[in-house]
């Protein structure tokens, strides 16, 4: 897969993740739920998604670092990939860009997020490495201490996905 795309999270998902470990971004905001963008890499059978972060001030003024990206400047918002998740397919759905919106509130909302997803694409290459250098650098413990105290635990969460994908399948046998 060559394309992020964007998916809203299942917020009884994060709310299970957050048990383990604090630093699982809320995804609930303004509205029920809020878009996280897509497959940043896959390892081991396991998707990660990272939360979009919408505009604002304090983005411009902040550097992009190891597990932060700005979009634009910060002008479209930030990628935190410091808080990228394992998922599975039932943990999130494909989150439509192509509605018709009469309000416009959330008719700019969706323009912001076509126009992240346009640039988080021409990026795709240096964002999925980029996600998997942190990774990698997490579990070799060879982050400093102040960046990594800044991500979620990424091992923690995949042993806690697989289970909460087990469960899940069990419900549905039952």
């Amino acid at each position: 897969m060559d394309k992020f795309k964007l998916v809203v999270i299942d917020s009884k998902y994060c709310d299970y993740l957050r048990k383990f470990d604090e630093k699982v971004a809320y995804n609930k905001k303004e509205k029920a739920l809020r878009p996280f963008v897509g497959v940043l890499f896959t390892l081991k059978d396991i998707e990660y998604f990272a939360p979009l972060s919408s505009p604002k001030l304090k983005h411009q003024k902040m550097h992009n670092t190891i597990d932060f990206i700005k979009l634009d400047n910060g002008n479209l918002g930030a990628l935190n990939i410091n808080n990228m998740i394992p998922v599975t397919k039932l943990n999130y759905k494909f989150f439509e860009l192509n509605k018709d919106i009469n309000d416009l509130k959330e008719r700019q909302y969706y323009v912001l997020l076509n126009k992240q997803l346009v640039w988080l694409n021409a990026r795709y290459r240096y964002i999925k490495n980029k996600s998997l250098n942190l990774y990698n650098k997490y579990l070799n413990n060879s982050l400093p201490l102040e960046i990594k105290k800044r991500c979620c635990d990424f091992k923690l969460l995949e042993e806690k996905c697989l289970e909460y994908k087990k469960n899940a399948k069990d419900e549905l046998l039952k």
